[in-house]
């Protein structure tokens, strides 16, 4: 293809063809510069600048390169800021593996990149739970939410049950009637119907202060406010007193389920007008879900939004929500259709990808299975999380056993949430759900983002006890190791007063086999 002239070049730019740089399909030259670019760029040139923008995977800009967030040890409650690998580049992954070795870590600021100073920190806890609830939400375990972004190992932000993260005292954001918008990545699969897991503009008073005081993206299948077609999730507009998925409160056949493993989400608003759009992170592009008038319900036109930003919770810090943010953008006003379709080939060209990249080996970021090795009875068992219920077991898993046994008896290794040292099993088909002990018995659960948690789901793997495999000492009750007793896990020490502390064949029981992953 001929390179346009410079004049022309400027102008495409401006029009979103930012879109066909980073899909590289103009120049080898054009597509050179594209590289240098981020979303931030991409919205200035469309004249909406970023007045926020956080990432804990990448800069947002092609020439950033100062911190990405910062994290905080358990050991001895130091602080370091995470940066880059090179501007305009990847996070240093690196940087806090090494810092948080033996050791659990949390997040505890999340830049902004724009230069506007609107971080993120801890949210204290507002009208909801309540003030007789005191103190401040959790912070997200700096180690739950591993993947690689154009081929460098990055974290996400989990938000389990009762994180939040908030600023009050924003620079630039839009207030009122105010045009703006916003996109954020989140995990498609990683979400449930609590409110609310939101990214966006929110009341500065903690409160609900009513109809149209905020403005954010909501993820999840909530159907209390409003949903799509299909069961969920869905990608909504939290508008205070309403998760919108159209013009009013309820049902639109207009929003779909979406659950894309890195989901792209915008939102934008402005006078008696807003849209939401969503998509594939990692290909394709944008369709829109919603484009239209304000509510016609009362208090949504004109809008009266207060400027404070929120991760994780709602406006009034309902934080009973649960989601993955690795990335997201607020602007200053109304971006066209093309700028935000030229940001969603520049998210796509950064290669986002699960991580998961080798298969039985107890390396983080490995999918295994694991076989019992206790003779005759097990030998053709494997670990899994029952259907029914909770509970994890060991059953008989072949190639002839169902995909859903396969899958159910397949792990993710991740870094101990409680010691890096140490390691965490997530289920593979279940995201953000881990092996856990509860009251000694496994379980498959969700993280509650509290330290206990953490500890109970966290595992130290020593040569087998049998001489055979691994075995797997639970890190907080360390006589005690990850053992089946009458085809039940549970923790087990090798003799004791519960039944499956039980001195017969425990050696065998507790040893363990790293296979293949059946899925």
């Amino acid at each position: 293809m001929i390179n346009p002239p410079r004049r022309a070049q400027r102008a495409l730019l401006a029009a979103g063809a930012t879109a066909a740089l980073a899909a590289g399909l103009l120049t080898s030259t054009a597509t050179s510069q594209a590289a240098t670019q981020g979303p931030c760029d991409i919205y200035a040139a469309g004249n909406t600048p970023c007045v926020a923008a956080h990432s804990t995977t990448r800069a947002l800009y092609g020439a950033y390169n100062g911190p990405l967030y910062q994290i905080k040890r358990a050991s001895d409650n130091t602080t370091k800021d995470i940066g880059l690998l090179n501007a305009g580049g990847v996070a240093d992954a690196a940087a806090q593996d090494s810092f948080c070795a033996g050791t659990s870590c949390v997040i505890t600021v999340i830049y902004d990149q724009s230069g506007k100073g609107n971080k993120l920190t801890q949210a204290l806890r507002g009208y909801w739970p309540g003030p007789a609830e005191g103190g401040n939400d959790n912070l997200a375990n700096a180690f739950e939410a591993p993947i690689t972004v154009g081929g460098h190992k990055a974290y996400g932000v989990y938000v389990a049950p009762g994180t939040g993260y908030r600023n009050n005292n924003t620079n630039g954001i839009a207030t009122g009637d105010q045009p703006e918008g916003m996109y954020a990545i989140f995990d498609g699969t990683n979400y449930n119907g609590g409110c609310c897991f939101d990214y966006g503009n929110a009341e500065t008073t903690g409160n609900d202060d009513g109809n149209g005081t905020m403005e954010a993206l909501y993820f999840g299948n909530s159907k209390g406010w409003g949903w799509g077609s299909g069961n969920g999730p869905w990608v909504m507009a939290d508008l205070e007193n309403g998760l919108f998925s159209g013009v009013n409160r309820g049902f639109n056949a207009g929003d779909p389920t979406v659950n894309h493993r890195f989901l792209t989400a915008t939102l934008k608003g402005g006078p008696n007008q807003w849209a939401i759009r969503g998509g594939n992170a990692q290909s394709g592009s944008l369709s829109t879900f919603y484009n239209g008038i304000r509510p016609t319900v009362g208090g949504y036109n004109p809008m009266k939004k207060q400027g404070a930003i929120i991760l994780g919770i709602g406006g009034d810090n309902s934080n009973t929500g649960r989601g993955t943010f690795y990335e997201g953008v607020m602007t200053s006003g109304y971006p066209s259709d093309a700028t935000e379709n030229a940001v969603q080939a520049n998210i796509t060209a950064a290669g986002y990808s699960s991580g998961s990249t080798s298969t039985g080996s107890l390396t983080p970021g490995s999918r295994i299975s694991l076989r019992a090795t206790t003779a005759p009875c097990c030998t053709s068992h494997y670990l899994r999380h029952n259907d029914a219920d909770t509970k994890v077991v060991i059953s008989s898993i072949n190639s002839s056993s169902s995909a859903t046994d396969k899958a159910d008896a397949t792990w993710i290794v991740r870094a101990g949430l409680a010691n890096t040292s140490c390691l965490s099993f997530e289920s593979a088909n279940k995201p953000g759900q881990f092996l856990r002990h509860y009251n000694y018995q496994l379980n498959l659960n969700a993280d509650d983002g509290g330290s206990a948690f953490a500890q109970d789901a966290t595992f130290c793997s020593t040569t087998g006890n049998s001489g055979t495999g691994n075995s797997f000492q639970s890190v907080n009750f360390p006589t005690k190791y990850l053992r089946h007793y009458n085809y039940t896990a549970y923790i087990a020490s090798n003799g004791g007063t519960n039944t499956w502390d039980s001195t017969t064949s425990w050696a065998q029981d507790t040893s363990w086999l790293t296979a293949s992953p059946w899925s």
